[in-house]
């Protein structure tokens, strides 16, 4: 199984991330990630195709907002907050105090 890659916080790209953010899918594992220190794949998906979370997961793991490692078969992710605040501080609390609409 081949490695994820991220990147490094001096890498990430706002466009990226505000892209990453901008889908409903991604916005809505995002807010489940803060809520929780890591969860899989699995919980995540709510049923949806696993080619369409995957493209959700790269998205978010490109934008470095989600680190993702596998445990066996199964594929864990948590939210980069430390990294993502070092770099655009108050961004993602600004984001995720933002009520569900």
């Amino acid at each position: 199984m081949k490695p994820f890659t991220h990147p490094e916080p001096g890498d990430f790209i706002m466009e990226r991330v505000l892209y990453a953010l901008s889908d409903p899918v991604r916005l809505g594992i995002v807010r489940h990630l803060a809520r929780v220190p890591e969860a899989s794949c699995n919980e995540l998906g709510n049923g949806r195709p696993k080619s369409s979370m995957s493209h959700h997961f790269r998205v978010l793991r490109d934008a470095g907002l989600v680190r993702s490692y596998s445990v066996g078969t199964t594929h864990m992710n948590s939210l980069r907050l430390d990294d993502m605040e070092s770099r655009y501080p108050g961004l993602l609390n600004a984001v995720l105090s933002q009520t569900k609409t």
